[in-house]
């Protein structure tokens, strides 16, 4: 969105009307925001009410030009409404418990704004994609499935169809394989998600298709279609391959840059991405991105000193919660290297990592999922 949304020139409307925030939710300065206001995924965006120190919208998610807009002027018509409706109401309580990291407490507000809103009610596609969001972050994934089949005909032919289908279908992959009713929910959640993404009339950016690849192919892997998954698999690195041919400036291409490595090492051919991330790199040499990803690339082709070579740029610059992810990366190349007693040390040093982050940015799962490695070693 940095890249390809926030330098539109339409935006320029909306110049004295918000003060314009971007968050590193890796520096450690940010911590005691993210306490009060937690960032679940990335990108997400949060409009504040100064006044009251309060949240008024919150959308996690990638988003278009007009999307923004859209998302700007509700914002602001919520802050300055008279008489708001019911389901408005709810919808913004339940954004702000969100925003506060209670999931848990928002479904059911979500849940009544959604059913007690008038017919033609302009915010059912955010409330929706809310919803299904939260359900997943709750690990609530019957409900999750069964919701997003449930509301997707409602929103179907709008930019929210894409993001209720795909989170979903995730949602009905992740379900137990005994589950009574997870063939039909993934068979109707499938079916949705290719008609959002064959629909020309939505407007969909070239990273968000991409997670509709994803969301196809581990789709397809559920159902034991391995001829499709490879199918859908080269599709998806031709499909970005493209994105980031047409890309005009070194920001704009490196957006792919995550997912074309995910495609590259799933399709066995790592060597595709180091060219990529060697640009990257020198195109933006202050970033701990691109040397992180090609230490995964060198390390899936077992150049294991040029995979630790890459590490180390990556640790010089990295900080906050990432520092633990790169650390985690660089105990796998000692591992697959052979080399046991190094890779005990870095998990360790990761695990150290993970305690010393301030609240806000501290995760006690991966914490126990680090201590659980390190005694498994």
């Amino acid at each position: 969105m940095k890249a390809y949304v926030f330098t539109d020139a339409s935006l320029e409307r909306y110049a004295g009307r918000f003060v314009w925030l971007s968050l590193n939710t890796e520096d450690a300065k940010n911590a005691a925001f993210l306490k009060r206001y937690p960032i679940p995924a990335l990108p997400t965006i949060l409009v504040l009410d100064p006044s009251r120190d309060t949240v008024v919208l919150r959308y996690v998610g990638g988003a278009s030009v007009a999307q923004v807009r859209r998302l700007l002027d509700e914002a602001e018509n919520t802050v300055m409404a008279g008489r708001r409706s019911r389901a408005d109401t709810l919808l913004t309580r339940a954004d702000r418990l969100t925003s506060e990291g209670k999931q848990a407490e928002a479904v059911p507000l979500y849940v009544d704004a959604i059913s007690s809103a008038p017919q033609s009610w302009k915010k059912l596609g955010r409330a929706s994609e809310a919803l299904i969001y939260a359900l997943s972050m709750t690990n609530d994934q019957p409900r999750c499935a069964t919701r997003a089949l449930q509301l997707y005909p409602r929103v179907k032919g709008t930019p929210a169809a894409a993001n209720v289908a795909a989170t979903g279908l995730a949602c009905a992959v992740a379900l137990d394989k005994e589950h009574p009713k997870r063939r039909q929910l993934l068979d109707g959640l499938e079916t949705a998600t290719i008609e959002a993404f064959e629909d020309k009339k939505l407007v969909i950016s070239d990273d968000d298709r991409s997670g509709l690849y994803i969301a196809l192919i581990d789709a397809r892997d559920a159902a034991g279609d391995d001829e499709e998954v490879i199918r859908l698999k080269y599709e998806w690195a031709a499909f970005l391959e493209g994105a980031a041919a047409r890309a005009t400036t070194p920001d704009q291409r490196t957006v792919y840059d995550s997912h074309r490595l995910a495609a590259y090492l799933d399709l066995g051919t790592p060597e595709k991405a180091v060219p990529m991330l060697e640009q990257s790199e020198r195109d933006f040499p202050d970033d701990y991105n691109p040397p992180a990803r090609l230490a995964m690339a060198w390390k899936e082709l077992k150049e294991f000193d040029k995979a630790l070579a890459a590490s180390d740029r990556a640790l010089a610059k990295v900080y906050g919660p990432r520092r633990i992810s790169v650390l985690s990366v660089r105990a796998d190349i000692y591992v697959a290297r052979g080399d046991l007693a190094a890779a005990k040390e870095t998990v360790r040093a990761a695990l150290e990592a993970a305690k010393a982050l301030p609240e806000g940015q501290r995760s006690e799962r991966r914490i126990t999922a680090l201590e659980k490695r390190l005694a498994s070693m």
